[in-house]
C-alpha cells in the first residue's frame, strides 16, 4: 500500500481546491495518508479528511500526545531528544514521515522553511514530491534537483536567504548535484 506524506505552511488555513481533488484522488486510490499534528495544512487536511470519514490515515507527533487528531486516527509518537518547542523537536516527526513514505504532496507559501525541508528530504531520500505553490495556484513536481531549482524561483529574494541561512538549501543542492554526477 503506498504512503503519501501529506504537509505544508501552519500560515495555510484553507486548501485550494486544486489541493483537494489531489487529496480526493489519493482518497479514491486507498493510499495511507501520513499527515502532522500541526495547525495550518496539517489541521485542515485532517478536517477534510475527516469529513471524508478517510480513516487510512497515521498522524505523527512529538511528545506524549498530538495538538490535533480531528479523526481519532492512529497516532505514531517520535521520540526525541531535543528540546520541547523548538523547531528541532518538530522536526524530527517530519523527518520520520519522510522515511516512512513513498510520495510527498506538500502545500507551501513560498516562505515556510518548514515545507521546504521537507521538500528536501524527500529528495535527499530519492522520493517525488509535488508541491503546491499557494500563491501561483500551480503544482511544481520536484523529482530532481532541477525540480528544486525551479521551486526555489517562487521564493523572495529575502525568503530564499532566510532559508539559505536557516536550511543551507545552496549546500544541499551542491551536494545533490555531486552525489547525480558521481552516477556517470
Amino acid at each position: 500500500m503506498k504512503k503519501v506524506f501529506i504537509s505544508g505552511s501552519m500560515k495555510i488555513k484553507n486548501l485550494d481546491p486544486l489541493v483537494l481533488k489531489r487529496i480526493d484522488n489519493i482518497i479514491e486510490q486507498g493510499y495511507i495518508i501520513l499527515v502532522g499534528d500541526a495547525d495550518g495544512v496539517d489541521s485542515s487536511v485532517q478536517e477534510y479528511l475527516k469529513s471524508h470519514s478517510y480513516n487510512n490515515v497515521f498522524v505523527y507527533c512529538t511528545g506524549s500526545q498530538p495538538r490535533n487528531n480531528i479523526g481519532r486516527w492512529e497516532v505514531k509518537k517520535v521520540e526525541t531528544t531535543a528540546q520541547p518547542g523548538t523547531r528541532a523537536y518538530f522536526t524530527v516527526k517530519d523527518i520520520e514521515m519522510s522515511i516512512d513514505c513513498d510520495y510527498g504532496l506538500m502545500i507551501w507559501d513560498t516562505k515556510s522553511t518548514g515545507t521546504l525541508s521537507n521538500v528536501l528530504e524527500l529528495l535527499q531520500r530519492n522520493k517525488n514530491s509535488l508541491v503546491f505553490v499557494n500563491k501561483s495556484k500551480i503544482f511544481e513536481k520536484v523529482k530532481e534537483i532541477t525540480g528544486l531549482e525551479q521551486l526555489l524561483t517562487h521564493m523572495s529574494e529575502f525568503a530564499l536567504k532566510k532559508a539559505d541561512a536557516k536550511l543551507k538549501v545552496q549546500d544541499k543542492i551542491m551536494s545533490l548535484k555531486n552525489e547525480q554526477s558521481k552516477l556517470f
